[in-house]
């Protein structure tokens, strides 16, 4: 949190809030027809080949460049400032594989870079969803990997393991339901958190904790997001 010099919005380590607020080239060959030598017809094959190409040309359809341009935001970069509803489309987007917190997010209402322009912010290890609003003016990134669209019908195989640094897990697609433990955390280094979205903001988290020690957690069915940053591996027990 410190490297960027940004108030951290998500989570803030020692600080606990419990509340109810809230994927694992030209096919005719026109070159074999001029070399059969004269008389061979190669008139005729021409005048063929014109008609083809006229054909070809009145029918062929552009590519819509907005299609193309939807096809490209569905995947960004994980580094830079991007404009939403023009670099970048409102969603629900996934980065994965970020190591040791250098990835830095932030989605804000204006582009002045205050510190009252940003709306949520996080550093990630593993895995983060953001969910980037309509009124969202900017969404900056930094040090991420790239940034995917979520599918919201999309299905998985939850598992009832999880990486105790993995970051966010979606629940029902990442991972399974239920109550999971983690033992042998240090130092309150470990910290979790229930989620009913990914928008990131105070009213997303459902309960969270730091912990020392063993930590117990249901994960319920209803809960959208788990995320678990510095703890020990998980294991659903029940």
């Amino acid at each position: 949190m410190g490297m960027k010099g940004r108030l951290t919005l998500s989570a803030v380590v020692g600080v606990v809030v419990i509340g109810v607020v809230s994927a694992n080239a030209n096919t005719h060959g026109g070159g074999d027809g001029s070399g059969s030598g004269p008389g061979s017809g190669s008139g005729s094959s021409a005048k063929g080949s014109s008609a083809s190409a006229e054909h070809s040309t009145a029918t062929k359809k552009d590519p819509d460049p907005t299609e193309a341009a939807a096809e490209k935001k569905a995947t960004f970069d994980g580094d830079g400032d991007f404009r939403v509803g023009t670099d970048i489309k409102p969603g629900t987007y996934r980065t994965s594989g970020n190591a040791d917190g250098r990835c830095y997010w932030e989605r804000a209402k204006d582009a002045s870079g205050d510190t009252d322009s940003l709306l949520a912010n996080d550093h990630v290890s593993g895995a983060s969803y953001v969910t980037v609003k309509a009124g969202d003016k900017i969404f900056k990134s930094s040090g991420c990997k790239d940034w995917e669209a979520v599918d919201a019908k999309a299905q998985g195989s939850p598992a009832t393991k999880m990486a105790g640094d993995g970051g966010m897990f979606k629940v029902g697609t990442d991972i399974a339901p239920g109550t999971y433990r983690s033992t042998g955390n240090t130092d309150d280094l470990c910290y979790w958190e229930r989620a009913k979205d990914a928008e990131h903001g105070p009213d997303s988290i459902l309960a969270n904790d730091n912990v020392t020690g063993t930590a117990v957690v249901t994960i319920n069915t209803k809960d959208a997001y788990f995320k678990t940053t510095g703890c020990k591996d998980w294991t659903k027990t029940a």
